[in-house]
């Protein structure tokens, strides 16, 4: 890895004059109040972690994702990110409009410019990213009983990132994390991706994982929406706090990501991937059964154990990003 990998990646927000400016504009805009998964990839959008979109997608590249894990333009991109709303809304709006996206309590994160509006077939997304239209899969629940019929597309222009007020200080953008790792020399750094607490078997893998890679450890997990029953992350982070003392300071660090998890399996892990290099990491930890979702409506699980590591390594060249692929580990007391 060289430093320029670690070179600033784009991200979508304007200058302070700016915003300052499109604040007063967006005041008369229409304006959509965006849910917590909405708001989770608004700032990923933002901040460069999903580069290289420059906003929701239209339906070209929507239709494109969702068919052959690519943009129109043949970038590689797994997970169709698209902004839901419903009926009532969508019919006020036209494509060429600008609207104003608010988070929860009426502030304005963005503006987006609507370039296309459609109805999806949902049911065809849901066979094609997560490999089946089974209500069991917690993405395909959320897709036909949560989510709008509407899909937006277009252009976004950030004004402000979402507020965090819990673990402010353990939450970096891709570029303060690439900052980071270069203030450091850190050549060669590999991710985690957790949203369990971590135990003793995921210490020694991610031990194994860097010692591998001759690489640094980002321990990364996701705060965001996970699978649904999950421990909430405020439990989490105390424990991958307590955790950190364990490891060896000089060549650890541990950030937070506002990631809503899709429990999409193989194209999931590709898309962590994704998320992981542009975050400034040359190494990214492919587990046993990557964010599976757990069992389908016929008690079988929805994908295959090492389907995610399959699909990584076929791509992973593609991506400038190496897999560090690990079976099942387990804690053996009397082995300790």
């Amino acid at each position: 890895m060289t430093f320029s990998i670690l070179a600033p990646i784009p991200e979508l927000y304007v200058s302070y004059e700016s915003a300052q400016k499109l604040k007063a504009e967006a005041a008369e805009l229409p304006s959509w109040d965006l849910t917590p998964r909405q708001i989770c990839d608004l700032e990923l959008l933002m901040n460069g972690g999903f580069n290289p979109l420059k906003g929701f997608l239209g339906k070209e590249d929507y239709n494109s994702v969702v068919e052959n894990m690519r943009l129109a333009d043949g970038s590689l991109w797994p997970m169709p990110i698209t902004l839901d709303v419903d009926e009532k809304f969508a019919e006020q709006i036209e494509e060429g409009q600008d609207i104003a996206l608010r988070d929860q309590e009426g502030v304005i994160l963005a503006i987006l410019s609507v370039t296309d509006k459609w109805q999806p077939d949902k049911s065809r997304e849901a066979e094609k990213v997560f490999g089946a239209d089974d209500l069991a899969h917690p993405a395909v629940n959320y897709l036909h009983n949560t989510a709008g019929k509407i899909y937006l597309g277009g252009p976004v222009t950030g004004i402000q990132p979402p507020v965090h007020y819990d673990f402010k200080a353990r939450r970096d953008t891709p570029n303060e994390l690439r900052t980071y790792f270069r203030k450091l020399g850190w050549r060669k750094v590999v991710a985690f991706q957790t949203r369990n607490p971590l135990h003793r078997a995921h210490q020694e893998l991610t031990f194994r994982a860097a010692r591998e890679a001759q690489a640094n450890l980002l321990i990364h997990p996701v705060v965001g929406m996970t699978k649904p029953g999950d421990i909430d992350h405020f439990t989490r982070v105390r424990c991958y706090e307590a955790v950190l003392d364990h490891y060896p300071q000089a060549t650890t660090t541990m950030s937070l990501l506002n990631l809503a998890m899709r429990m999409a399996g193989p194209r999931e892990a590709v898309w962590h991937g994704l998320i992981r290099k542009n975050h400034g990491c040359t190494h990214f930890i492919v587990g046993r059964d990557h964010a599976g979702p757990g069992k389908n409506s016929a008690g079988e699980d929805f994908y295959g154990p090492y389907d995610a590591q399959e699909l990584f390594r076929k791509h992973q060249d593609e991506m400038g990003i190496e897999m560090v692929p690990f079976k099942h580990m387990v804690y053996v007391l009397e082995r300790a």
